[in-house]
């Protein structure tokens, strides 16, 4: 998958979320998660653009992660949703599906980063 490919299907995310939230049931639970899935759901893709901009390793992986908590708590929120029965399993699993993949995608190139950049490993005690 290219960055470009990549950046769509997190623009898709924040795009199906925007709508999962605006059919919500109007009241105030609903509501209130449906809020907190739009901040972190809306924000992965915002701050994996910003970690296309970065300007070193660091701030990269720094970034990076921003974009895993943002994920993990939209899950969360997604849970919420099914476990309250606002809205069934079966109409959001697709969606929890697909931001479990980005959490797996984001965690897999910190790892990679945090490889190759030698000043984030941690040494060896028996290499002393």
């Amino acid at each position: 998958m290219t960055e470009s490919e990549f950046k769509e299907r997190r623009k898709g995310i924040a795009l199906r979320i925007i709508k999962l939230v605006q059919s919500l049931p109007k009241n105030w639970i609903a509501e209130t998660i449906g809020k907190q899935l739009l901040r972190s759901g809306t924000s992965i893709g915002a701050n994996y653009r910003a970690a296309c901009r970065a300007k070193s390793t660091a701030d990269i992986i720094n970034k990076l992660a921003i974009v895993e908590e943002e994920a993990d708590e939209s899950m969360f929120w997604i849970d919420l949703l099914i476990e309250s029965e606002i809205v069934p399993q079966t109409k959001l699993e697709k969606l929890y599906n697909d931001i479990n993949e980005i959490v797996a995608m984001t965690v897999s190139s910190i790892r990679t980063l945090k490889s190759k950049n030698p000043k984030s490993k941690i040494p060896d005690p028996k290499s002393r």
